[in-house]
C-alpha cells in the first residue's frame, strides 16, 4: 500500500482546515460522518463508561464538545497520520461528499485546499461522479490513465453499495500505474462483489467458499442474458455465456500470474512483478463484466438496487435514534 503522503503534509492539512475554521464532518454529526468510514461499534472506547467508539465520540463531541476540533487526525484508532495513503485520501473525500458538504462552492473550495498539499506527492482529489449535479470525488495519482471500463463502472456500480464499491472503483484507478497488483487484485474482488450482490438480490444461495468462476457460472445462469426478440435467443445465450465465462477468467488468470510473479513470495532477485498494462487488462475485463451483470440484473422487474434499499435502512435508522 501506497505511503508518500508525510505525517508532516497530513498534519498541515490539518492545520489548514483549522485556520479555515473547517468542520471536517461538515453537516454531520461527528458520529454519523465517521460511521460512513469506519465501524465504530468494533472500535474501541477510550472512556470507561462506554463500549465502543460510537459512545465515548457522542458523548466528548456531540453532547461535551470537549476534545479538540482536529482531534480525529491524531486519534490512534482512525490512524489517519500513519494510514495508508488510500485511507487518508478517502477520509479527505468523504469531508466534500455532497451528503457531507452540500454546498457544492465550500466543496469546491476545500478540494483545492487539499490539493495545494497533495500535488507535491503526484495526488490530487479529482471528480468520480456526479449526485444530483454535485461532485463526488476520488483521490488519485495525477495523470493517471484511464483504464477501459473505469468510466461504465463508477457510473453504473455505486448503486449497489456506495460506500464499498466506490472504494474499489477507486482503489483500481489510482493503483493501475502505481500499484499493479493492488488493481488486480481488487478487480478480482469486484467481480465477487457484483456476484454476490446479483445473486443475494435474487434470493440464490452459493457456498461461502466458492471461488469466482463458480461465482460468475453461476451469477450467468439465473440472469436472462439476451433479450427475448433475438432469433434463435437460445444459441445467442450459450454463446454470450461463453464469452462471460471468458471475460471471467481473465481477473483470476491474472490473479494468479501475480501470485506466482509478484513481489512477497520469496522470488529470486531480479524478478520483475506484473506491469500496467497487465493491470489494465484485469481490471477493464473486471469492469466490463461487473457492469454487464448489473445491468442485466435490473433490467428485470422487482429489483430495488441496493443503494435505495440501504438508504431507507438509514432513514429509519436515523428516525429510531432521534
Amino acid at each position: 500500500m501506497l505511503k508518500r503522503i508525510t505525517q508532516v503534509t497530513r498534519r498541515d492539512i490539518a492545520g489548514a482546515m483549522m485556520a479555515e475554521n473547517v468542520n471536517w464532518s461538515g453537516q454531520l454529526k461527528e458520529p454519523e460522518f465517521l460511521a460512513r468510514l469506519f465501524d465504530l461499534n468494533k472500535l474501541p472506547s477510550d472512556d470507561h463508561r462506554f463500549n465502543d467508539a460510537f459512545g465515548d465520540i457522542r458523548q466528548h463531541r456531540t453532547y461535551n464538545s470537549d476534545w479538540e476540533n482536529d482531534w480525529i487526525f491524531y486519534d490512534r484508532r482512525f490512524n489517519l497520520l500513519h494510514a495508508d495513503d488510500e485511507a487518508f485520501l478517502n477520509f479527505l473525500c468523504e469531508t466534500i461528499h455532497p451528503d457531507v458538504r452540500p454546498d457544492a462552492t465550500a466543496a469546491k473550495k476545500l478540494c483545492e485546499l487539499y490539493n495545494r498539499f497533495l500535488r507535491v506527492y503526484g495526488f490530487e482529489l479529482a471528480e468520480r461522479t456526479r449526485i444530483s449535479g454535485k461532485t463526488v470525488y476520488i483521490g488519485r495519482l495525477i495523470g493517471a490513465s484511464l483504464t477501459a471500463g473505469l468510466a461504465s463502472a463508477r457510473k453504473k456500480l455505486v448503486i449497489i453499495d456506495v460506500s464499498y464499491v466506490a472504494q474499489q472503483v477507486a482503489r483500481m484507478e489510482s493503483a493501475v500505474d502505481s500499484d499493479p497488483e493492488l488493481a488486480i487484485g481488487t478487480a478480482k474482488e469486484l467481480v465477487e462483489t457484483v456476484c454476490k450482490t446479483v445473486l443475494d438480490e435474487r434470493r440464490e444461495a452459493y457456498s461461502k467458499t466458492t471461488e469466482l468462476p463458480e461465482l460468475v457460472k453461476q451469477t450467468a445462469k439465473i440472469l436472462k442474458l439476451t433479450p427475448d426478440d433475438i432469433p434463435n435467443n437460445a444459441k445467442a445465450a450459450h454463446t454470450i455465456k461463453r464469452l462471460l465465462s471468458n471475460l471471467g477468467a481473465i481477473p483470476l488468470g491474472i490473479a494468479e500470474l501475480r501470485n506466482q510473479y509478484g513481489t512477497g513470495h520469496g522470488k529470486r532477485a531480479g524478478t520483475k512483478g506484473l506491469t500496467p498494462r497487465h493491470a489494465r487488462l484485469a481490471v477493464g475485463a473486471a469492469s466490463t463484466l461487473a457492469v454487464f451483470f448489473i445491468e442485466t440484473h435490473r433490467e428485470a422487474d422487482g429489483f430495488m438496487p441496493r443503494g435505495r434499499e440501504a438508504s431507507g435502512k438509514k432513514k429509519q435508522l436515523g428516525e429510531a435514534q432521534g
